[in-house]
């Protein structure tokens, strides 16, 4: 069931690392309507699966994956591979997302530039040249309506668990929203029940950087053999300010000077100047800039209380699963308050909830390092009993958490 994965440690691998893994391209067949009203007449996801799916299928996890995200969340493609899946500090062998325990199953969504059908891929309306500019906007809706036709596809009747991150997390929130029957627990780390007017801000000015680049060419810049590189390192530099916190840009750089001494002029002097710009180069040779338009605007339209009279409570009700909601203390893109929001509508609905408030320095990437207090609160959540549902709703869990800088491991930094 689902693709192969290597758990040994032959070739050199970490122990606790799944191994070589093998991407694998699901086709589906059957037109796919949108949220939009647009429909797309067929579709494909790119999907990873780590560990093995167990007799009854009751051990299966769903990642879900931030902005920038995809379907390699752990292990290695290659033997000369020097670079892990995005979330490799929490998912393997022992690890908090236990591969010896669980079945994981990662992907790239739709709208994605990492095999999934998005706007790089061919439009058969238009002689198979590349959708472009022409590919539907898409929402957090969307993606999981995806997820559950995949869920289908690998005979997964109900997810012990959906977990994400950031944009990751919204589907996450998603997910108990739309099939509170199909998943036992759910993990929303470091999200949001919406954006910010200030955080639709950030996109927009993102957006702009893309959409004013000369190389857009009204998003046709594949037909023209170009792309908007300005425009996307623009977009990216704006983003990674705001996953970083002050204290962690403080301690990275400073404000070391990369010569050791004032230049007097417009070209990289500082440290910080000169990661900007290296993010943002690696960024535009690797992601398409049709798809940071989509994945920004589904950030900004995801809403569940919209169809709510604007209640999350009354949104999140019909849930049934358990909830973990974590944040970190220097997030300032996705504050502690945002995840409070929807603590305290769980808490009126008496659900069984969670929540942790972890403090540590890294800002809104800290979801993606191996947080001893944070991972170890993952793993003891993922492996508690199920009750009843009768006795969940009178059981609520709170832990104001903190930790030391000093027990912070190093870990990747793909921001989200």
């Amino acid at each position: 069931m689902g693709l192969s994965s290597d758990s040994s440690t032959a070739n050199g691998f970490p122990a606790d690392s799944v191994g070589l893994v093998t991407p694998r391209c699901e086709h589906f067949e059957q037109p796919l309507l949108l949220e939009c009203g647009r429909t797309l007449p067929r579709f494909e996801l790119m999907v990873e699966t780590y560990g093995s799916l167990n007799n009854d299928a009751s051990n299966a996890i769903l990642i879900c994956h931030a902005l920038s995200g995809h379907h390699h969340a752990a292990g290695y493609h290659s033997t000369q591979d020097n670079k892990p899946g995005w979330w490799e500090s929490c998912i393997g062998p022992g690890k908090a997302i236990d591969t010896n325990q669980f079945f994981v199953v990662a992907l790239n969504n739709i709208g994605g530039c990492h095999g999934s059908t998005g706007p790089t891929s061919p439009n058969p309306d238009n002689e198979n040249r590349p959708y472009g500019p022409d590919f539907p906007l898409v929402t957090v809706r969307d993606w999981v309506h995806t997820q559950a036709l995949l869920a289908d596809r690998l005979g997964i009747t109900v997810w012990h668990a959906v977990i994400g991150g950031s944009l990751g997390g919204m589907q996450a929130l998603q997910w108990a929203v739309d099939y509170p029957d199909r998943l036992k627990n759910c993990a929303v780390i470091a999200s949001t029940p919406k954006l910010s007017a200030q955080n639709i801000a950030f996109n927009e000015v993102a957006r702009q950087s893309i959409l004013s680049d000369p190389d857009f060419h009204g998003g046709r810049y594949l037909e023209q053999d170009t792309f908007p590189k300005r425009g996307l390192i623009l977009a990216r530099m704006v983003g990674h300010i705001t996953y970083l916190s002050d204290d962690a840009m403080k301690q990275k750089f400073g404000r070391d000077l990369k010569s050791g001494k004032f230049l007097y002029g417009y070209d990289v002097e500082f440290q910080v100047e000169s990661y900007l710009r290296y993010q943002g180069e690696q960024f535009s040779r690797n992601f398409d800039a049709n798809t940071y338009l989509i994945m920004t605007k589904a950030l900004d339209y995801f809403d569940p209380a919209r169809d709510h009279d604007e209640n999350l409570t009354q949104a999140l009700s019909r849930a049934q699963c358990r909830f973990l909601i974590i944040s970190f203390t220097t997030d300032w893109r996705f504050a502690p308050s945002r995840s409070q929001e929807i603590v305290d509508a769980l808490i009126k609905n008496r659900q069984p909830v969670s929540y942790l408030d972890i403090d540590a320095p890294q800002g809104h990437d800290s979801f993606l390092f191996p947080i001893p207090r944070y991972v170890n609160s993952l793993k003891a959540f993922l492996s508690a009993p199920l009750y009843p549902q009768n006795q969940l709703q009178n059981t609520h869990s709170f832990t104001h958490s903190s930790i030391k800088n000093s027990d912070v491991d190093g870990g990747n930094t793909h921001a989200s």
